[in-house]
């Protein structure tokens, strides 16, 4: 059975709940909960583990917040013998639009805390990434409360549609693998 390691960057929190910062929290649960799976409270992490289409599952939420995710991240993968190439990393992006999703294959920390310590961690930046545009509409000096700050209401319609459609990046990953995906989903614009 073949075996994938899906992490969401998120911080934990009742206080982070529903953050732009939190979107790789919100869309690892929604794959988890679609797939009947539930987490448990473990090492770094919340973890779930999920069984589709004769692959398994190691969903994993770092408790280590977002600047420390390699620890988890590392630790998941090498406790469950996980290939780096069987691993997707769901991020919130500040650069990208609110309307738009990227998936890569390889590529930067783009100035990510948590990707930043993920490659650290690992010791490559070739893991797959995909990137939820949160959008950059706040004053200079500002991008912290901003990827902190909540959706606001005419906005959650569009998140929501956007989480699905990851839900289906996440199973396409892993049937039709990145290459294959990432040609069905980096040119996609969301509107309502």
């Amino acid at each position: 059975m073949s075996k994938y390691l899906i992490i969401g960057i998120g911080n934990i929190g009742n206080e982070y709940a529903n953050t732009r910062h939190n979107i790789g929290f919100d869309v690892v649960n929604a794959f988890v909960l679609k797939h009947g799976g539930h987490f448990e409270n473990s090492r770094l992490a919340y973890v779930a583990e999920v069984k589709w289409k004769g692959r398994q599952f190691i969903c994993i939420c770092p408790t280590t917040y977002v600047n420390l995710s390699g620890k988890a991240f590392k630790y998941w993968m090498d406790k469950e013998k996980i290939p780096v190439e069987n691993t997707l990393t769901i991020v919130d992006d500040l650069a990208l639009p609110i309307e738009k999703l990227r998936l890569r294959a390889s590529g930067s920390a783009a100035g990510h805390n948590g990707l930043r310590d993920i490659e650290a961690s690992i010791g490559t930046a070739a893991y797959a990434k995909l990137r939820f545009g949160i959008g950059n509409q706040f004053p200079k000096g500002m991008q912290a409360a901003f990827v902190l700050s909540k959706w606001k209401p005419d906005e959650w319609p569009l998140v929501k549609l956007k989480i699905d459609k990851c839900v289906e990046i996440i199973e396409s990953f892993a049937t039709l693998g990145v290459e294959r995906t990432m040609s069905l989903v980096n040119n996609l614009s969301f509107t309502l």
